[in-house]
């Protein structure tokens, strides 16, 4: 299985993509800092259940779908 951050950062960046939003608009709209949605991108970061569930509501998604494994 891949690691979970891999997938967190994959779906956050083409959530982004199809939003047409830059990670300013995205860390602005979640209340989180624009390195801090840089770190989980390029998962340097851990984030906690709580800063993925204020991104997934930020995005208009659940916290589960930002979770989930879409490459296969």
């Amino acid at each position: 299985m891949e690691d979970v951050r891999a997938i967190l950062a994959r779906n956050i960046k083409a959530a982004r993509s199809l939003l047409g939003w830059s990670q300013e608009e995205l860390a602005a709209r979640a209340e989180i800092d624009r390195t801090y949605i840089s770190g989980v991108e390029r998962q340097v970061r851990n984030p906690t259940i709580t800063v993925v569930a204020k991104v997934a509501k930020a995005i208009g998604t659940t916290t589960a779908d930002l979770l989930t494994d879409r490459s296969n």
